[in-house]
This record gives structure tokens, C-alpha cells and sequence, in this order.
């Protein structure tokens, strides 16, 4: 196997960079440049010198065993000053060395998925905390990676091969006496996973939300405070404001974060008949995502205008409400915008309780194909409408999805797209 070499950190000026080197040649790598390999797991600070003998810079460096690092490989980090040429200097010099070559995106930790030191959720769950923005995001992404997902599925394998295998024992025994409650043994392990993969699939929705966000449409009359509102929760210029009638022409999002919730907030164009084709378009578009939106907030141009509302639960004030001195919200002086950031968040928060453990369109595919395994076999085995060896099968074909979700089998027609996801250097 190649080692490999790429920058693990972020691109860019920084205090300290981390390059990474992992492989057969690792620790050789970390000899001819450091002039030594330091003692595994302890950081040592080492001068870096290339093939000519000019010093690269001065670097703490971390060697790893094989086995005990995270590609499982033998693995050198060097903590580096992070200037594009130093790293720029460190990696070429590496890559001078034959069998090193650049890392591919997601390679290190696809090598530690072949090596066993994570399963593929683990591994999804790390591709999500990499992408997280908001607390929510990390924290389900956590959840996934620390293993707790994993654990779980664990746990429901060995109930379903306990079930399986007493179902298989009387099987083979036929001819023997069965104990009188054997079904009672098998089916209660049955609806104990099925139960538990029942709820974890209703969370399921809360968790697409949490990890995609949630999406909240700004919407009103023409001039209705719209566009400065939007301004005022982004705390930038995101939308252009005038007074001129139909200004915004097109939907404009911001992505926000709302009490830890990842929030993309939309303003569209005012609402109004118009003989401008492109406003009229512009309108149309904002309508439909109003409509798919997560939440409305609609804002009055008057007191005493009628609402059109999409939801029961949409909210609805008047806008620009230091004019009319009245309760509302006002983009332009701050009035109640903190007090509507609260009542999206108060809208939003209780839809991602009970949220899953799991993040994937992926993982609750196989859920629900367990689901239905373990459905009919329960069936089967409370009417006896078939012989154990079918129930048998249905719990064997349970237990293939679980394995699939978490990657001991039939996997490789995702490994590909969920790599690809990664940066080069993790």
C-alpha cells in the first residue's frame, strides 16, 4: 500500500498547519526529514530539513504505531507554522521520497473504515461533524460518530440472533420435545428491535431538519419591511432596499443559525398583481417556496390589513411597527426583531424533539426494510400462518440490513459517494 501525505488543516495562513503522512514509509518519511522518529504518541520538537540540507522550519512531531492510529498505519503528524510556503516546502519534500504520493480526498479515513477502527456510520457521522454550523448539527453528528448509533444497532443485532437462533435450534431438532413458550422467547426480542427501529424511523424527519435546516420565507405585500428585515436578522446588507415598488425580483436566502438550529431565511418578492413579467416570475417563484417553507413569517403593511396565512402556526406581525407606533417588528429600528428570532426558534425547537439517532436517507432505508422484515415475521409468529424456517428467514433478513447500515456488508455502491464528500487531508 502507497503512504500518503496532505495537509490536514484548513488551507490558508494560520499559527500551526498539521501535515499528515500515513503508510508503510511513514515513520522513514519522518527519519529522513526530522532526523528522527520521536517516541509514538509523544510530541517532540524536531527541526525539518529537506534533501539539501536547508532547514524546513521547527515542528512539534507526532509519531503513531501501527494499530494505534487512526488509519490504523504507522502515521507522522508534523505541527508546522502554517504559511503556504512552509507547508508548500514540507509536502513537496515528502513527495519527493518514492512509494509517497498525495492523498486522495477522504483516503485517511477510508483506510481507517478498511483498517476497522470506524464503522461506516461512524464515518458518516465524521463527514457531518466536518460540515456542522450549528450546535444541533454537531451534536447529532456526534451522537453518530462517538459510536452510539453503532452501539445501538450492535445491541439489535444480538437480539435478533438470539431470536434467530433458538428459531433455527427447533428447526434442526424438530424431533424433539420444544419447550411450550419458545415462541414467547423469540417473539419478544422481535418486537423489542421492531419497537426500537419503529421510533428511531418516526425521528427520522426531525433529523433530515436538523441536518439539512430548517427553512423560514419572509413573505407580505409589496414594501412591506421585507428586505430590511432580512437585513437586520442577517446583520448585513444581504438584500437590496428601496422604496420603489417590487425591488426584490428574485428569492434571496440567508443561512443563519437560531439557538443552535440551522435556519435558511427567505426573502421573496412582495405579493401583488403586476403587469412586469419578470416581477410577475419573481413572485410566482417566492409563492412556491413560501408554501414548501418550514415556517411563514408575514408581515402586515398596515394594522388592518387582511392576512393571507399558509399555516396555523405562521407567524404574523405588523412591519414597520416604529411607524405606526405600534407592537411589531421594525428592520430598520431593531423593535421586536429579538423577540421574533425567539418565536422562530420557539416554532422550530419542537420539531426536532425525539429526534433519531440517525442522520441518512441511507440508514432509514434499511430501517424500514427491517422494519418490514421483523413485521412479518411478528405476524407470522403470533398466527402461525408459516413454518419457523420462514419466520427464520425474515429475522436473518432484518439482521442483513442492520449489517448494512453499518457497513459490514453491501456497501460498496456507497463507499464512493460518501468519501468524495471529504477534504483532501481527512
Amino acid at each position: 500500500m502507497d503512504t500518503i501525505v496532505a495537509l490536514a488543516t484548513a488551507r490558508g495562513r494560520a499559527g500551526v498547519a498539521v501535515v499528515r503522512v500515513s503508510g508503510p514509509m511513514a515513520w522513514e518519511v519522518c527519519a529522513r526529514i526530522a532526523g528522527r522518529v520521536p517516541t509514538p504518541r509523544r510530541a517532540t520538537l524536531c527541526p525539518l530539513q529537506d534533501s539539501q540540507g536547508d532547514r524546513i522550519d521547527e515542528a512539534l512531531v507526532l509519531v503513531f504505531d501501527e494499530g494505534s492510529s487512526f488509519t490504523g498505519e504507522k502515521v507522522v503528524e508534523f505541527q508546522i507554522h502554517g504559511s503556504a510556503a512552509v507547508i508548500a516546502a514540507l509536502i513537496r519534500e515528502t513527495l519527493h521520497i518514492e512509494g509517497v504520493r498525495a492523498a486522495e480526498a477522504g483516503e485517511f479515513t477510508r483506510r481507517a473504515f478498511e483498517a476497522g477502527k470506524l464503522s461506516l456510520t461512524e464515518v458518516e457521522g465524521l463527514a457531518d461533524l466536518l460540515e456542522a454550523e450549528t450546535e444541533a448539527q454537531r451534536k447529532l453528528a456526534q451522537r453518530i460518530f462517538d459510536g452510539t448509533a453503532a452501539r445501538m444497532l450492535e445491541n439489535w443485532r444480538d437480539g435478533l440472533l438470539q431470536s434467530v437462533a433458538m428459531l433455527e435450534a427447533s428447526i434442526d431438532f424438530s424431533d424433539e420435545e420444544i419447550p411450550a413458550d419458545l415462541s414467547t422467547h423469540v417473539l419478544a426480542p422481535l418486537k423489542d428491535v421492531h419497537a426500537a427501529i419503529t421510533q428511531q424511523i418516526a425521528g427520522s424527519a426531525a433529523s433530515e431538519r436538523i441536518r439539512e435546516g430548517f427553512e423560514v420565507a419572509i413573505v407580505g405585500a409589496v414594501n412591506a419591511g421585507k428586505s430590511t428585515l432580512l437585513n437586520a436578522l442577517a446583520g448585513r446588507e444581504a438584500a437590496i432596499t428601496s422604496e420603489r415598488a417590487g425591488t426584490t425580483r428574485d428569492v434571496i436566502e440567508v443561512r443563519m443559525d437560531i439557538g443552535g438550529l440551522p435556519v435558511t431565511l427567505i426573502d421573496t418578492a412582495g405579493l401583488r398583481d403586476t403587469e412586469d413579467e419578470v416581477e410577475r416570475i419573481g413572485i410566482e417563484r417566492g409563492k412556491k417556496r413560501a408554501e414548501t417553507a418550514d415556517l411563514r413569517v408575514y408581515l402586515k403593511s398596515e394594522p388592518d390589513e387582511e392576512v393571507m396565512t399558509f399555516r396555523p402556526d405562521d407567524i404574523v406581525l405588523l412591519s414597520k411597527a416604529d411607524l405606526w407606533q405600534l407592537p411589531g417588528v421594525s428592520g430598520k429600528t431593531g423593535q421586536g426583531v429579538t423577540e421574533l428570532v425567539a418565536s422562530i426558534y420557539q416554532a422550530l425547537s419542537g420539531r426536532v424533539a425525539g429526534s433519531s439517532m440517525f442522520s441518512r436517507e441511507r440508514h432509514f432505508d434499511k430501517l424500514r426494510k427491517a422494519g418490514f422484515h421483523l413485521d412479518r415475521a411478528i405476524l407470522d409468529l403470533e398466527t402461525g400462518q408459516a413454518g419457523w424456517e420462514f419466520v427464520a428467514v425474515d429475522v436473518r433478513a432484518a439482521i442483513t440490513c442492520l449489517d448494512g447500515i453499518i457497513g459490514r456488508i453491501d456497501v460498496e455502491d456507497v463507499l464512493g459517494r460518501i468519501f468524495e464528500s471529504f477534504c483532501i487531508g481527512k
